[in-house]
Parts: structure tokens; C-alpha cells; sequence
């Protein structure tokens, strides 16, 4: 335990080392002329025009902002341009064919290790569901419908009675 708390303790003096070292170099070594200039290399590479970097003690446009802003004209977003593409066709379809493990889950129940090694050909266990009441559909564990038992060609089979939506889902995660 000693051990661990002198490790915790070696771990934060480093951290705290480093933030110090950090503060320390702020604005020692380069001057406003040298930030400048590399900015405007910056700003050249970048294709943009060459503008003023911000300057030290500007007043910015949020509250405690220490640098200028300045306003960006940004292109609107349009959906329907990006599904145009036959790309994102591919991607959908790459993702369409991932196998996922579809389960249905009748009732559940918690026993004792003692009351399950008891347990032989025969027994019956009880579940805390009622007979009749729908079956949890889930995918990969999670919870996505609900539904009823039926025959198909003389196997089992489910019909969806529900289909939790997406926000019950996010839901239930919390």
C-alpha cells in the first residue's frame, strides 16, 4: 500500500514538474517579431493570406480570451452533395455486411451457487417472467425489440410486437 501511494505521489511530482516547466518557457526565447513571422509562413503554407497574427493582450471576442478573433465566411453544409457520391455507398454497404449475434431472452432469475449445483435433469427453474409476456429481441446485448413466440417451418421464431427506438436505447444506458 506504501508502495502505491509513494508511485501516486512520484506521478504527480512529475506532472507537477512539468507544468512548471511548461509556465516557465511561455514567452521566454521568442519574441513578438519571430511569432509574427512565423505565422505569416504559417498562413502562406496554409494557402491563406498572410494576416497579422493575434496580438498579446487583445481583446478577444469570449470572456478571458487573450487572443484577437476574427470572423470566417464558412460554406454551407449540404447533406445531399456528400450521398452523391458512390464512395459512401461503398462504406455503407462494408458496414452492412458485419455479422451480428441476434438472441431472444425469455426471463431471468439469480440462484445461489449451492441451489445450482443441485440442480439435475428435470428440475425446474423459475424466471421472472409471466407466461404469455412479451420476449427481449437483443443484439449483441443490447436491448432493441420485443416480441412473441411463433412456428416457422417447425422451428421457433419471433414477431416483433415493439421496437425500442433509439432514444428509449440511450435511455436505458443511463
Amino acid at each position: 500500500m506504501s508502495d502505491e501511494k509513494d508511485k501516486q505521489s512520484s506521478a504527480e511530482d512529475d506532472w507537477a514538474d512539468a507544468l512548471a516547466e511548461q509556465e516557465g518557457q511561455g514567452g521566454e526565447g521568442i519574441d513578438d517579431e519571430a511569432l509574427a513571422e512565423e505565422w505569416a509562413a504559417a498562413m502562406e503554407e496554409g494557402g491563406g493570406a498572410a494576416e497579422e497574427p493575434p496580438e498579446k493582450g487583445a481583446k478577444g471576442a469570449g470572456k478571458g480570451s487573450s487572443g484577437a478573433g476574427r470572423s470566417v465566411d464558412l460554406d454551407e453544409f449540404d447533406p445531399a452533395a456528400t450521398r452523391a457520391g458512390g464512395e459512401d455507398d461503398q462504406n455503407i454497404d462494408v458496414i452492412l455486411d458485419i455479422p451480428v449475434t441476434l438472441s431472444m431472452e425469455i426471463g431471468r432469475t439469480q440462484i445461489s451457487i449451492r441451489h445450482l449445483l443441485q440442480l439435475n435433469q428435470g428440475s425446474v427453474v423459475e424466471l421472472d417472467r409471466l407466461a404469455g409476456e412479451p420476449l427481449d429481441v437483443m443484439v449483441n446485448g443490447t436491448l432493441i425489440a420485443h416480441g412473441e413466440v411463433v412456428v416457422v417451418n417447425e422451428r421457433f421464431g419471433i414477431r416483433l410486437t415493439d421496437v425500442i427506438s433509439p432514444a428509449e436505447r440511450v435511455k436505458k444506458l443511463r
